[in-house]
């Protein structure tokens, strides 16, 4: 059965359909505690029922990126503040190959946080 989110990524045209079912999968497998609710037409993650992050898909300007609460206490190259106080996000370009050894990093922290 799919869930909201699944049915808003298929509705997508590629390459951002994959591109948002493959983060989708990629997020949720990286922990068992990892569960996804949908808030604000996008995907929101938790781990342990504490907020995560969230998948944002612009709609307009094509943009996807990866948000983290807890960003601005997390070190990583591929996290960037784009002015923002506490969330830092990893952009994704649809059309490149994601580097899932970063994200699977960040993950980690991210989870690691919420402990």
């Amino acid at each position: 059965m799919l869930t909201h989110p699944d049915n808003f990524f298929h509705s997508l045209q590629e390459p951002y359909r994959s591109c948002l079912l493959f983060l989708q999968k990629f997020i949720r497998e990286q922990h068992d505690g990892i569960s996804e609710e949908w808030h604000f037409n996008t995907p929101f993650y938790y781990y342990n029922k504490k907020w995560l992050g969230f998948i944002s898909y612009h709609p307009k300007t094509k943009e996807i990126y990866i948000s983290f609460t807890d960003g601005h206490l997390m070190k990583h190259k591929s996290l960037k503040s784009e002015g923002r106080k506490k969330a830092r996000i990893f952009r994704v370009d649809p059309e490149k190959d994601i580097d899932v050894k970063a994200l699977k990093e960040i993950l980690k922290k991210a989870c690691q946080l919420k402990e």
